[in-house]
């Protein structure tokens, strides 16, 4: 069921409300809750998106609450809140700040909720960037390039087939516990998240699919040009799933302010514009609407699908 590359590019949507920095934010989402959550969930099974993006932060800091703001839902509660009203679409942590938690107790969470869900996870995972969090939970921030890489690993085996799953590590150990239930896939995929040097080698090493951090255009080419270069190089034979997050998009018209970098217009050119991600290699474009309201956001979600969506790999 996870997405795979299979020479289509297909689209999915990180939820508003339930994380809110002031980057992507919409002022409506201000107001906005699990009703508002439900419904668009709803529309986007409905509409033919591959997947619901939900981010982790534990805590912000006062110095970040700022441009932060302190909305961050789990998003283990978040998905598998969605996955009781939902069928098809399936359910993504974008990402995951897992270094903040030991593998076995992500290994629960996760696995229960892919269980619950009939085999709809991806696990997104990432390195993480504020200190106080990891902080506040005894976790180490100066090494969390190399926590996260054991961690990845770790939960290879914690997430696999095994009742009893066994891991051997620098920092992390465990064998002769059994962990049920089990989740519905034979293996989660794990996606790593991020754009630095080491994510990209992170992600070409151990990744099953690779979800960058906001890389312009043009700059994708050349860092999965190197991704893949770097999976040759260690003899990785797997696919790998690549992905890219668009510009701001509207659809029609909009007759208001959505900034000089949303992309905006009729269906056909949208899709034009869309198609040449998939042209540089990319498997999924994760997509945002300038919105100004839920109904709208909706409209916009289900314009998308019916009249974008089916252009896109013309």
């Amino acid at each position: 069921m996870p997405i795979l590359p299979n020479g289509r590019l297909v689209y999915g949507i990180q939820l508003p409300v339930q994380s809110q920095s002031t980057i992507y934010a919409e002022g409506w989402e201000a107001g906005a809750g699990p009703e508002d959550l439900a419904e668009i969930a709803g529309a986007a099974d409905r509409s033919g998106f591959a997947y619901l993006a939900s981010c982790d932060h534990v805590g912000v800091p006062r110095r970040l609450a700022g441009p932060m703001s302190t909305i961050w839902y789990d998003p283990v509660a978040t998905l598998s809140f969605l996955a009781g009203i939902t069928d098809r679409v399936l359910l993504m942590s974008h990402v995951a700040v897992v270094g903040l938690r030991h593998p076995l107790v992500t290994a629960k969470q996760y696995a229960t909720l892919d269980h619950l869900s009939g085999g709809r996870l991806i696990l997104g995972v990432g390195a993480g960037h504020v200190r106080e969090e990891f902080d506040a939970v005894g976790a180490d921030f100066e090494r969390r390039g190399p926590v996260l890489d054991e961690t990845i690993d770790a939960l290879r085996a914690a997430l696999g087939p095994e009742e009893y799953p066994s891991f051997q590590g620098e920092r992390f150990a465990f064998e002769g516990l059994g962990q049920r239930p089990r989740p519905a896939q034979r293996q989660v995929p794990i996606w790593v998240g991020g754009s630095s040097p080491a994510a990209v080698r992170r992600a070409a090493l151990r990744g099953d699919g690779w979800l960058p951090q906001g890389d312009p255009r043009e700059e994708l080419p050349s860092q999965i040009a190197k991704l893949r270069r770097l999976r040759e190089e260690a003899g990785v034979a797997d696919p790998i799933t690549v992905g890219a997050i668009t510009e701001a998009l509207y659809v029609g018209e909009p007759g208001w302010d959505t900034g000089r970098r949303a992309l905006t217009g009729k269906p056909e050119a949208l899709a034009e514009s869309l198609r040449a991600y998939r042209a540089m290699g990319v498997d999924q474009i994760q997509v945002r609407f300038r919105s100004r309201s839920r109904t709208e956001l909706i409209d916009q979600m289900g314009a998308f699908g019916a009249e974008v969506a089916p252009h896109l790999n013309d």
